[in-house]
């Protein structure tokens, strides 16, 4: 079997993107896009996204973690997805489709930065040393005065399997402000079960839960991942977060296609 792909990222969140509109791709084949994401023997990826038709929104976006599994929404993904399309000709600089969340809109720029509508956050928990929230995939967050000296791999496993979260985990991202009034991030995946140089949803939840611990009062927030810059722009009112966009590059890399 001959898989064609393109390769995209999204400040260096990568994910390998397969146009399914056949419905010919082997879903269930788990070890298959494992496989496919390992990057020593396949293409490599954070993730494998599928683009298909949906009978209510025109498009539906199917993402699975590099583990081979199916996961919650993938921001830069969903991202990715909205390039992706694009330069398929399925849609011109906006688009609506369907992912594991719901239904999203995004826009793209003529420069490529693409602003993905995310869900709206009405509940987010606060803890002593912790934020919790769920932004299409849930969401640890911690502050941090040592960004770039913390162990990812090993303090984020630590969380994600930890007892707070079950056997179903979460993702956990450790942030710092800056005196530009920025927040920088780093963040262990779930699924990946590694740091990936940035995660949308991460951000997304990052820069929430800033606003709502008083951390700034702005409602366009730039966080510095570790592959890049996004941006977080939001509505919020009596608690409640709505019109929540994600904001930043997402970019072809390459194609091809691999014989399995």
């Amino acid at each position: 079997m001959q898989i064609h792909f393109e390769k995209y990222q999204g400040t260096g969140n990568d994910f390998i993107m397969v146009d399914d509109r056949s419905l010919t791709f082997p879903q269930n084949d788990t070890s298959l896009i494992a496989r496919l994401c390992d990057r020593r023997f396949g293409i490599g990826a954070d993730g494998l996204i599928l683009l298909q038709d949906d009978k209510i929104s025109g498009l539906k976006m199917v993402y699975y973690n590099s583990d081979g599994n199916t996961s919650s929404m993938c921001g830069n993904g969903g991202r990715c997805f909205a390039a992706f399309a694009k330069k398929l000709g399925l849609v011109s600089d906006s688009i609506a489709f369907d992912a594991a969340d719901g239904p999203h809109s995004a826009t793209i720029a003529s420069d490529g930065t693409v602003s993905l509508g995310m869900a709206d956050v009405s509940r987010i928990d606060i803890f002593p040393d912790h934020t919790f929230l769920d932004t299409g995939s849930p969401h640890h967050i911690e502050m941090s005065d040592n960004l770039m000296k913390i162990d990812i791999r090993k303090q984020g496993a630590e969380i994600r399997y930890g007892e707070l979260y079950g056997t179903a985990g979460s993702n956990v991202n450790f942030v710092h402000p800056e005196t530009d009034g920025t927040f920088s991030i780093r963040t262990y995946e779930r699924g990946v079960e590694d740091e990936t140089l940035s995660c949308g949803t991460g951000a997304t939840a990052a820069a929430i839960a800033m606003h709502v611990l008083g951390k700034t009062s702005r409602n366009r927030i730039g966080i510095n991942v570790m592959g890049g810059k996004l941006e977080v722009d939001f509505t919020a009112k009596a608690g409640k977060y709505t019109d929540v966009l994600l904001i930043g590059p997402a970019e072809f890399v390459f194609k091809g296609e691999i014989t399995c």
